[in-house]
């Protein structure tokens, strides 16, 4: 499962999906007094950021949890965005559906980031929050294609659902 990250509230929204699944999440967020201990009792997967160590860890950890029939929730942008456009995607899930022959869910979310934006601890009034799950990526559909296709193509895939998003990629073709 990979999303767009706008917010602190994405975490909250895609948990309204009521589908069993493991979140990667940096290791920061486990040293949260209750919600750190929370993520532990989970086995969410932890990151450290740039220790090429962990993101070893992180796949192995992944690669247990597809196996165990658990799903995994990566955010490939890596974090929040500063002004709810879409960042570039960081490879790893991309890199361990190729490895795992996994389907890949794409979800676009869209309003959390004027809900509450990342530099905020307040929500921000009544905002629209739409959540698309898109049609999963089977494997059988990237046979062949490298990670950073795979990756290209999942985040156009999710842009395409997102208003902002797909403006700017008409106006830049």
């Amino acid at each position: 499962m990979v999303s767009n990250h706008q917010s602190l509230v994405d975490i909250l929204v895609l948990f309204r999906l009521f589908r069993h699944f493991k979140w990667v999440s940096k290791v920061e967020n486990f040293r949260v007094p209750l919600i750190g201990w929370n993520m532990r009792l989970n086995r969410y997967i932890p990151l450290v950021r740039g220790n090429r160590d962990s993101v070893v860890r992180m796949m192995r950890e992944c690669e247990v949890a597809l196996a165990g029939g658990s799903s995994v929730m990566i955010f490939p942008e890596g974090t929040r965005s500063l002004d709810g456009r879409m960042r570039a995607f960081k490879t790893g899930a991309f890199e361990l559906a190729l490895r795992t022959r996994a389907p890949i869910l794409p979800i676009a979310l869209d309003g959390t980031a004027r809900a509450l934006p990342k530099r905020g601890y307040l929500l921000q009034g009544h905002h629209p929050i739409l959540v698309r799950v898109l049609p999963e990526i089977a494997p059988e559909s990237y046979t062949g294609e490298t990670v950073d296709s795979l990756c290209e193509r999942v985040r156009r895939v999710i842009a395409r659902e997102l208003p902002g998003e797909a403006e700017a990629a008409a106006r830049s073709a």
